[in-house]
């Protein structure tokens, strides 16, 4: 039994794991909202927000144990002196995990992970009203139309047989 288990192992070496989840929380940093898989979004965000916390903290020895977690300098920068400073009054909570349904590919549950301080992502599009469709003038009448003269009998067009006998029809 599984009891007291609560790593998520994501089918994932140990090391393949954390770097996985290193470079996740990276992505995130850098780009604010990242799209991943439902399970690997909620593996990131208890990442994250240990990064958040320790950002808070702002000390040297802080700095150091993020960079050794992370293992980049310009993402350790940029949640240092831009995304903890944001959340200085709050106190835990940093992350939100957005469900948008399945992949279409593998239907895979696909979810979008962002701060929860950021600026919101969503754009908007400005609503413009569909200008109105010219109303059709009605068909002209039947008795307008010609009917076209009919075909004489005797040129009637021969049967076009796409899998009839071959054989039978030189014989005829």
């Amino acid at each position: 039994m599984r009891h007291q288990k609560k790593t998520v192992k994501l089918g994932r070496t140990a090391e393949h794991r954390k770097a996985l989840l290193a470079n996740q929380v990276c992505s995130l940093i850098e780009h604010e909202r990242i799209k991943t898989t439902l399970a690997k979004a909620k593996a990131v965000r208890p990442l994250a927000e240990k990064m958040v916390t320790l950002g808070k903290n702002g000390s040297l020895h802080a700095r150091r144990t993020a960079l050794a977690v992370l293992r980049q300098k310009n993402a350790v920068k940029k949640l240092f002196d831009n995304i903890a400073p944001r959340s200085v009054t709050r106190n835990g909570g940093y992350t939100r995990i957005i469900k948008l349904g399945q992949r279409k590919s593998d239907s895979a549950s696909v979810a979008f992970i962002e701060w929860v301080d950021a600026a919101p992502a969503v754009e908007e599009k400005p609503v413009t009203e569909k200008p109105a469709k010219a109303q059709k003038e009605p068909a002209p009448a039947a008795e307008e139309k010609k009917p076209e003269p009919a075909a004489a009998p005797d040129e009637a067009k021969p049967k076009r047989r796409l899998f009839g006998r071959k054989s039978a029809e030189k014989a005829k």
